[in-house]
């Protein structure tokens, strides 16, 4: 996910956002640990995304 694309996201979509990729993440992170994922690059990019999640949403409860 761009962050344009999470820009755009309301706080209650960013929330649920960042659960479903946490969730996505640990399920990635124990089939990796069982056998070796395709594209071990894939663990990389969502944790990266789940990061621009958790930022954005910091952000925004910083402002209001």
């Amino acid at each position: 996910m761009k962050q344009q694309e999470i820009t755009k996201l309301s706080v209650e979509d960013l929330k649920t956002q960042i659960s479903n990729t946490a969730e996505q993440l640990a399920k990635m992170k124990l089939t990796h640990s069982v056998a070796p994922l395709e594209n071990p690059l894939q663990l990389r990019y969502v944790r990266r995304t789940v990061a621009r999640l958790k930022t954005e949403l910091t952000k925004r409860e910083a402002q209001a």
